[in-house]
């Protein structure tokens, strides 16, 4: 079996990515996002969230702005009372647990915040970005340049390729970035998120995915997935 997740970052950024992720979720294509509780837009994905149970929520944690800084997250102590600020504030907000944690621009793989997220996931059974059982694949981006846009991968054959040869047996999780541009906010990754969104609504993309015997599942069924693959089911 193949199962795959595919996550919308930086819900809560601002309208046009709020209205990018919705309109996917609601076509049935983005099964999972990732929560900013700390911009513009926050409160309105909050409200959009509570009128679609199937989407999993997780907090996407938030220690930049582009290139700003928002804390000194190479300062262990730092990280870690960012990290359970954002937390709290996420269960405050949502009424729950997150169900899975990643961070906006991976600053979570650095290695003075990574031992905060771990401690944290663990303490709450919390499925954690590039850790098992989940493979996370962060190939479908359009700036592998900083500011250097490229919409060819972010096209349909891009994607194709990606589920073509790099999905085998287990669990994946595919980042996208979809929205609209908002000529009210400037963001390095702006155009491109039009772009993402042009490819995750054509009408091909589920075809695709029945083709290559693809499940597309949200980390609210995760634990059935896990279940599934070590039972031995093909």
């Amino acid at each position: 079996m193949k199962f795959l997740i595919i996550n919308g970052d930086d819900f809560g950024y601002g309208p046009g990515v709020n209205r990018g992720i919705v309109e996917l979720h609601d076509r049935g294509v983005l099964t999972s996002a990732g929560l900013m509780v700390n911009t513009p837009g926050t409160g309105e994905a909050v409200a959009l969230a509570a009128t679609r149970p199937r989407l999993s929520l997780g907090l996407h944690v938030n220690f930049t702005n582009e290139a700003q800084r928002l804390v000194e997250f190479d300062d262990a102590e730092v990280c870690r009372r960012e990290l359970r600020r954002q937390f709290d504030h996420f269960v405050d907000l949502i009424g729950r647990l997150p169900t899975h944690l990643d961070s906006h621009q991976h600053v979570h793989r650095r290695p003075r915040c990574l031992p905060s997220f771990l401690e944290l996931a663990e303490e709450h059974g919390l499925p954690l970005r590039d850790r098992a059982p989940v493979t996370f694949k962060g190939g479908f981006y359009a700036q592998w340049e900083y500011g250097v846009s490229q919409p060819e991968k972010v096209s349909f054959d891009a994607l194709t390729s990606i589920v073509s040869t790099e999905l085998g047996r287990g669990i994946y999780e595919l980042a996208v970035h979809p929205g609209y541009h908002d000529v009210r906010v400037e963001y390095v990754y702006h155009r491109d998120r039009e772009w993402e969104l042009a490819t995750l609504s054509d009408p091909r993309v589920l075809a695709l995915l029945r083709e290559h015997r693809v499940e597309l599942i949200s980390y609210h069924e995760l634990e059935r997935a896990v279940e599934v693959l070590d039972g031995g089911e093909v």
